[in-house]
Formats: C-alpha cells, sequence, structure tokens
C-alpha cells in the first residue's frame, strides 16, 4: 500500500507589476498553494492550485486542520474514496463553500499526481489518453492598457509564444467602447487569430446583445465568457446565446457538479469553462466533463494551464488552454522549469508519470508566503 502519511504546503505570493483590472474586479498579486503529499512508500504526490489571495490561510487551515485527519492513513490509490472522505469539510452552512472546495483540489491534484507516479503515466494519458498536446489561448485586453500595449500583447501571444488565439476583456465599459477596443486587436492580428470574449458577469442581456450587434461581421467569436451578470442567472446566458446567435461560455463561477447539471439541462451554455483549481479537483472536472459530452457542451477551462492542459487532452471535446503573459502570471512562466513551447500553436503534454512538472526550487524560495 502507498499510504498517505502527511501533507506538505507551500503558498505562494508574487506581486504584480501593476494592477490588471478586469470589468469589476482588481488583481494586485498572483498567488498559488503548492501542495506535496508523502506516502509511506515514499512516493510524493505533487500539485499548484488555487489562485486566490485574502483567502489563502483559510484554504491553508482547512487543509491542515481538516482534510488532513480525514486522508491520513488512506492508500492513495483510492482516488474516489479518498476524495469523498473530504466531503466533510463542505458542510458546515455557515461558511463560504468555495473555500473548501479549493483546499479539496488542491489535495486531489496532489493524490492524482502522486497515482500517476506509481502508475508511471502521465495523466492525460490516464484520464483517456485522447491527445498529447492542446491548443494554447492568451488572455489580456485588460482595462488600463495603452493601445500600445495592446500591440505588444499581442505580439507576445501570436508571433512570440505562437498561441492560436486570445480572450479578451470586457464587460466594465459601454458595449461602443468594448467592441472598439476589440476591433482594433483584430485589426492588429488580422484573419488567422480567434477571438474569445470575456465580460466576467459585467453586461445586462441587453449591453451583451448590442455588443455583438456593434461587431457583427467585423469579428467572429469563437465564444463569449460569462455575458451576463451574476443575477441575470442561466437564462440570461440563454437569452444571449439564442438571441445572440453566439456560443456562450460559463462555470467557472460554479463549486460542483450539481450547478453544471443545471446549466446544461436549462440550454444555458455551449462550452463548460468550470475550474478543476476552484470546484474539487480533477476528480470533480472530470464527472462534469463526461456529463458534458451527453449535453454536446465543449469544454475550456478558467486558467490553471498546469493541470487544465492534462484535463483538456485527455477528452476529446476539449477546446483551449489558457495563459495570461509573464507579467500577470509570473508563477506560470517561472515556476515551470521544463514547461514547453508550443508546436504549431499547441502545448504538449510532459511524458513523464503524474502531472510531469519540475519546480523551479528557486522560485519556491524567494515568493513563498511562510519563509520567514
Amino acid at each position: 500500500m502507498s499510504k498517505i502519511e502527511r501533507i506538505e504546503t507551500i503558498p505562494l505570493r508574487v506581486p504584480l507589476k501593476h494592477i490588471y483590472k478586469g470589468s469589476y474586479y482588481k488583481m494586485r498579486n498572483r498567488c498559488t498553494i503548492i501542495t506535496r503529499i508523502h506516502t509511506s512508500d515514499g512516493v510524493v504526490g505533487q500539485s499548484y492550485n488555487a489562485d486566490t489571495d485574502e483567502e489563502q490561510d483559510i484554504i491553508l487551515g482547512i487543509i491542515h486542520d481538516e482534510i488532513a485527519p480525514l486522508v491520513t492513513g488512506m492508500d492513495i490509490r483510492q482516488v474516489e474514496k479518498i476524495w469523498h472522505s473530504m466531503i466533510p469539510v463542505t458542510l458546515d452552512q455557515l461558511r463560504n463553500r468555495a473555500m473548501p472546495m479549493q483546499a479539496i483540489a488542491c489535495v486531489d491534484s496532489a493524490v492524482w499526481d502522486g497515482f500517476g507516479k506509481i502508475a508511471g503515466q502521465p495523466l492525460w494519458r490516464l484520464w483517456g489518453g485522447y491527445r498529447d498536446r492542446i491548443p494554447m489561448i492568451g488572455i489580456g485586453g485588460y482595462y488600463g492598457s495603452s493601445e500600445a500595449d495592446l500591440e505588444r500583447e499581442l505580439a507576445f501571444f501570436k508571433d512570440e509564444i505562437g498561441m492560436v488565439g486570445m480572450k479578451f476583456k470586457i464587460g466594465a465599459k459601454p458595449p461602443e467602447e468594448d467592441a472598439a477596443r476589440l476591433k482594433l486587436a483584430k485589426s492588429i492580428v488580422g484573419d488567422d487569430f480567434l477571438f474569445v470574449v470575456d465580460a466576467n458577469q459585467g453586461y445586462t442581456v441587453a449591453e451583451a446583445l448590442n455588443f455583438l450587434s456593434l461587431i457583427e461581421g467585423e469579428v467572429k467569436l469563437r465564444w463569449f465568457e460569462e455575458p451576463t451578470r451574476w443575477h441575470a442567472d442561466w437564462r440570461g446566458l440563454k437569452d444571449v446565446r439564442l438571441r445572440g446567435n453566439v456560443n456562450v461560455a460559463a462555470g467557472q463561477s460554479e463549486i460542483h457538479r450539481v450547478g453544471m447539471r443545471e446549466m446544461m439541462l436549462n440550454g444555458a451554455i455551449d462550452v463548460c469553462n468550470f475550474d478543476a483549481s476552484w470546484g474539487g479537483g480533477p476528480t470533480e472536472w472530470r464527472r462534469i466533463a463526461a456529463m458534458a459530452l451527453a449535453f454536446e457542451v465543449q469544454l475550456g477551462h478558467h486558467e490553471e494551464a498546469q493541470v487544465a492542459s492534462h484535463l483538456l487532452a485527455s477528452v476529446p471535446h476539449g477546446t483551449y488552454v489558457e495563459s495570461f503573459s509573464p507579467t500577470r502570471d509570473p508563477i506560470f512562466w517561472e515556476l515551470l522549469d521544463n514547461r514547453p513551447k508550443l508546436v504549431n500553436g499547441d502545448f504538449i503534454l510532459p511524458t513523464e508519470p503524474g502531472f510531469g512538472w519540475k519546480l523551479n526550487e528557486d522560485f519556491i524560495a524567494q515568493y513563498r508566503v511562510d519563509k520567514n
């Protein structure tokens, strides 16, 4: 047996050079939690997840004080049993359940890495092995950027790195302004570069439809992500999808399969971008992926390329893995020592067992929160 003996965590926080503004949120730091599960036979399952900043201490506390006592002594190969053993940490109705679901995601991801190492196989292959690569798009177009900034960002994504497209931030300005910014971006890169737009729940239904009318015939969208405000519910997503004749993506704001089931049952989305690092880990994501196939819903993933690439490449209905620029997410670009270069726009998956990532220990030492 490969019994879990202890869980080690290393929280990282990297200050960003400037504040990044989406529709109605701001990012000052890029954060993550490295989770290492040590077993009785020397296997160490490792992953990094959870980009929460202010709540980082809460997640760490749940992992050590609540989850560790539940899973210590369990066989790391019993992935489903371990996952279900963690459910009690979500049952406190007076606590924001998003926090324990992130904690579960950290542990579940590390458990899977350990399982992959024992099996001697990379996770993309264990999870289905549909392909060994997945195309990558960038995330950018943040508010506060100048035209020159946008040109540099697009040049990085398309020419320097070789990505196939970009997710462009909208939703905080009037549709006219957002449409003009997107058209400018399109004019810079041309027709062989795809665009997704992400309103981060910033528009009303009417504003979203107006935005679509303003870009009609000029910019063809791969999808429109979280177009409407949270209180519009799934009906707002469906309205934009059907009345705007556009693929709609959502799911990153859900934290479990039940929410995604209802979204699919209501015909609200064409693309599910549920985040395994926010919603209980790869185990829960894979349940949702199977459900999405039944509803003919495609799969994206909210950020977290180090985990998402394995998940999306493993199944036939995966679409694109996402990455920010190095200034927006220095963790992805500097923590992974063996991060591959793109080949024809594709992110190539490692062949080493588990997630297969080698972490930069110097970077960890520099930015670990608990180093003092």
